[in-house]
């Protein structure tokens, strides 16, 4: 058999696994496999580089702000966050369900990180998702407005599986602002999940929009079928700088 030729057309047709995993076969002999057990090593291979291929290309459009996983989400600290609850959400049933999930606390609560922890699991699984602060994503919108790419821009973010908006209520809204909300969340509602965080309770989150209109129908979406994360205690990055001194 003309081993080479083979190796060569597994490439060229970019089954690269499948190469390397016959190539081993080549070098390590497995004389007691029969052809379809080899077959089946190959296939697994190329699924497996192929899998890892799509995990690192979720991981990368994510763009996370923080490199958070679930398994080192503190719980030590007293702030209201319940490891069963998140263990819950870690399995992604609510992406399937297309729920929305609200985590409010105040600053430096680890907001932020919840999210992106529970975003690096949904890549893990699968799911497609990205991270914008607000204020820098409204920025974005505006000069999309300005070259014409707008709808482009809503179109891409409607597709996303679980889009994290961060820090909602650092900046006031103004109409423009509320209606780019209006438009995201409709395009998203029961189709898609989104993360909100915030320093701001959820009760005050109309007051905050200060257009009654636009506040009813963005918070109908936003607020209908969620579930709420409320933090609380003293700033995770306190307790940082503090360990930091100690070592010094």
């Amino acid at each position: 058999m003309l081993n080479q030729p083979t190796l060569e057309k597994l490439r060229a047709l970019k089954l690269t696994g499948m190469a390397n995993a016959l190539q081993e076969q080549l070098q390590k002999p497995l004389p007691d496999l029969d052809f379809e057990t080899r077959l089946g090593i190959l296939v697994d291979q190329e699924w497996l580089i192929r899998e890892n291929r799509k995990l690192q290309r979720r991981l990368s459009q994510a763009k996370l702000q923080q490199s958070a996983c679930i398994e080192d989400i503190d719980y030590e600290k007293p702030r209201g966050l319940a490891k069963a609850k998140i263990l819950e959400l870690s399995r992604s049933q609510w992406l399937q369900q297309r729920l929305n999930l609200l985590i409010t606390g105040p600053t430096g609560c680890g907001k932020t990180y919840v999210a992106c922890a529970l975003a690096h699991r949904a890549c893990l699984d699968g799911f497609t998702s990205r991270y914008y602060r607000l204020p820098r994503l409204w920025e974005e919108l505006k000069i999309a407005k300005a070259n014409g790419t707008y709808s482009y821009w809503l179109v891409q973010l409607a597709k996303i599986d679980l889009l994290i908006l961060d820090d909602w209520g650092l900046v006031t809204p103004d109409i423009e602002r509320r209606q780019d909300l209006l438009e995201i969340l409709d395009d998203r509602y029961q189709k898609k999940s989104t993360i909100v965080t915030s320093q701001i309770p959820t009760t005050h989150w109309h007051e905050h929009l200060n257009d009654a209109t636009l506040a009813d129908a963005i918070l109908d979406r936003l607020l209908h079928n969620s579930i709420r994360l409320e933090l609380k205690g003293d700033s995770m990055r306190k307790n940082q700088k503090s360990l930091q001194k100690a070592t010094e």
